[in-house]
């Protein structure tokens, strides 16, 4: 079966970074086409947080140049060329579940860029494995050529 699609969550960590080395392979195996996703939202209390955050500061601009450099540090030029690219403004786990609808397969990395560095699977990792209308794999350990010096 070809003609499928692979969403990949992207966040410019390093497991986001071999996730998406891993779900690129895999497109390749399959046929199917490359999607990779990454959602960006305010915190809560966005204000209070960051005071002195200029008005022209736009999160969803910050979040495109995330994914193109995310995918021009993990993948050859041919490959970046052919990949489909979403921003969603919200929860990254939503997101990833939302755009995962219909999709062949979800790949994400074991954690990301999260208050819970230690955790052995990331809340986003963790939600969509339990959520995702579709199989979900979590990518852990090395991917040769991503992260190496990380």
């Amino acid at each position: 079966m070809t003609g499928g699609r692979i969403v990949v969550g992207v966040d410019g960590s390093a497991p986001s970074l071999k996730a998406l080395k891993w779900a690129a392979g895999q497109a390749a195996l399959t046929g199917d086409s490359l999607h990779a996703v990454i959602g960006w939202e305010f915190p809560a209390s966005w204000a209070t947080l960051m005071p002195g955050v200029p008005p022209e500061f736009d999160p969803e601009r910050l979040a495109k140049q995330i994914l193109d450099e995310s995918l021009a540090k993990a993948l050859p030029p041919e490959t970046v060329a052919t990949v489909t690219r979403t921003i969603v403004g919200g929860n990254a786990a939503q997101a990833l579940i939302d755009q995962a609808e219909g999709a062949s397969l979800l790949v994400v990395g074991a954690r990301g860029y999260s208050g819970f560095k230690a955790a052995a699977l990331g809340s986003v990792s963790s939600n969509v494995t339990q959520h995702a209308p579709c199989p979900v794999v979590v990518v852990r350990g090395e991917v040769p050529g991503v992260g190496d010096a990380d």
